[in-house]
């Protein structure tokens, strides 16, 4: 299914248009059918002749309204542009025109409503209004298309432009993370709680877990319609209505968003690019009492110009914009900026950045990841996926990092293990990225918990007590005229086993896990203690402690009063 918005002023039969063209009247209120006006957003779908459903947004004209067409064109890219040609071009049509652009729609019809009222002259005039009103926008080239919704005139024209329309918008993109910013919450008998929205950035599933911000809360979807029917799963580009659980319809508003848990990166502070209106009769600033709207969202944010200290009229520059509330943004995503002391749209733009980390007296935002990347120096992929939306390979590990920020922090490692020389350096000591970086070096390598240099001669490998204790086999000389410190080093840097005060050389308990296997081939259903010791021809003393530590490392496996075989014990 394809989403279309209308557009344009009030009271030029937008909705009227709707009507005609799906047989469903948008105007849900009765107070906007007393009144022959569109307060808020108004839903309707049809089938058009190629067999492509489609989804009407329906949005006010009035510019007391204005905030309500606003929760309706975000994430929309086509719309239908509507003009009276009793009237013509209005103030209206202006604002809503820039403001369609500046959310980034790129594809666009125009309906030139109520011609059955107008002459030919009149019809003729309007149409070249319309044509000097949208040179050089995304309508320039736009057909414009007569209609009389109340009559009927036009109206299978209407589809067929409409039809072409979808076909060159083409598909919404699918990214695998699922966006639905609710414009509308209600409560159904005997279902619970509803919420509408347009569905963007990835498929959502019946009977799934998702999360609702900014409430924080865990939900899960009982189920979803489209067009009226129940469906299993939904794809993004399409108007969908989720029968929610986990929540009560009373603690969910409009600007609410439903996401995947911990696939997005909630923020309250962003970059952003700001195109500022040519219209505008006064430069941008930090002064003022601003609103964003976001999504379906309206929020009110304090602002700061990056690089200057204001923005001229029909100029581009950059903000900071800080929000009351942390929201799942991404870059790309598109905004729209009013001053609510004037009553004035100012302009809009793109985000650029969801996380700045560059203060803003120094920040140039713009959507490389590469400098997201580099203003970091090292980041997690699954964490820079979700501050740009982008899928990037690892440069090391998990982490991603430029080129000059990994050989700095190699050569920093090399100097300190070679600093420590042959003695080397506690793994323990080095961050996750020194780490990574450790693994990408020929010049260290790790060696029982050690970082060492690669040519490194173990100081400790001829220690005199190495020797005392090989002599002594099973039952080695106690070490008390040695130095605890070396015996520590000694058993770090795995040359010798420290098992109930009693320490062994590493050979001991590999000659002794032989002497476990020799006798399991003699007593299959395992050995005792007293067996061990008689052929060790070591005291209790001694055995105890040699057959815990092969029970320790899995070559044997206790069972009542025997030792069996464990899983690492030697073949025979």
């Amino acid at each position: 299914m394809t989403v279309v918005v209308t557009a344009g002023h009030v009271d030029h039969g937008k909705s009227s248009l709707v009507l005609a063209l799906t047989g469903t009247d948008p105007d849900r209120f009765e107070e906007e059918k007393r009144r022959g006006l569109t307060i808020d957003l108004g839903f309707a779908h049809t089938v058009l002749p190629s067999g492509t459903e489609l989804s009407f947004i329906d949005v006010p004209g009035h510019v007391k309204f204005l905030r309500n067409m606003l929760a309706g064109v975000g994430g929309v890219n086509a719309c239908v542009f509507v003009v009276a040609a009793t009237e013509g071009w209005k103030p209206q049509s202006e604002e809503h025109l820039r403001i369609l652009e500046l959310l980034g729609v790129e594809f666009g019809i125009v309906a030139l409503t109520k011609v059955d009222l107008v002459d030919d002259d009149l019809l003729e005039l309007a149409q070249m209004d319309i044509v000097d009103h949208v040179e050089g926008t995304f309508l320039e080239n736009a057909p414009v298309v007569p209609v009389a919704a109340t009559a009927g005139e036009g109206i299978d024209e209407m589809r067929a432009a409409i039809d072409t329309l979808v076909e060159r918008s083409g598909a919404v993109a699918d990214r695998g993370r699922p966006r639905l910013w609710i414009d509308r919450v209600f409560a159904a008998k005997g279902s619970g709680t509803i919420v509408t929205g347009t569905l963007v950035g990835g498929a959502m599933v019946s009977d799934s877990s998702m999360h609702v911000v900014p409430l924080d809360r865990d939900i899960r979807i009982r189920s979803i319609q489209t067009a009226g029917s129940t469906v299993e799963r939904i794809g993004p580009g399409n108007r969908v209505a989720l029968n929610l659980s986990g929540t009560d319809h009373h603690e969910l508003s409009r600007g609410d968003a439903v996401i995947e848990p911990d696939r997005w990166h909630l923020t309250d502070r962003v970059d952003a690019s700001l195109d500022v209106l040519a219209s505008l009769d006064h430069e941008v600033s930090r002064r003022g009492a601003f609103v964003a709207y976001f999504g379906s969202g309206e929020h009110p944010v304090k602002l700061r110009v990056l690089g200057t200290e204001s923005l001229a009229p029909g100029t581009t520059g950059a903000v900071r914009l800080f929000l009351p509330a942390e929201l799942p943004l991404l870059p790309g995503d598109r905004y729209i900026l009013r001053e609510s002391g004037r009553d004035e749209t100012v302009g809009g733009g793109e985000i650029l950045d969801i996380a700045p980390v560059v203060r803003a007296s120094r920040a140039a935002p713009d959507r490389s990841v590469d400098r997201v990347v580099r203003e970091r120096g090292w980041i997690r992929a699954d964490e820079l996926e979700r501050l740009t939306g982008e899928v990037v390979e690892p440069s090391l590990g998990d982490w991603v990092t430029t080129p000059e920020a990994l050989a700095d922090t190699v050569r920093a490692v090399v100097e300190r293990v070679v600093e420590a020389g042959d003695a080397g350096v506690d793994l323990a000591v080095f961050d996750e990225r020194e780490r990574a970086a450790i693994e990408s070096s020929d010049e260290i390598v790790v060696e029982t918990g050690l970082v060492l240099p690669a040519d490194a001669v173990d100081p400790y490998v001829d220690h005199p007590f190495l020797d005392e204790l090989l002599a002594g086999g099973f039952t080695p000389p106690a070490p008390d005229d040695v130095d605890r410190n070396d015996i520590r080093e000694l058993a770090r840097r795995g040359h010798i086993v420290q098992r109930d005060g009693i320490v062994f050389h590493t050979a001991t308990i590999d000659a002794a896990a032989d002497v476990a296997a020799d006798l399991l081939q003699q007593f299959p259903d395992g050995f005792t203690v007293a067996a061990f010791r008689d052929v060790t021809g070591a005291s209790r003393k001694y055995v105890l402690p040699l057959v815990s530590e092969l029970d320790s490392r899995g070559i044997t496996r206790r069972r009542d009063d025997v030792r069996i075989g464990g899983p690492r014990l030697p073949a025979r």
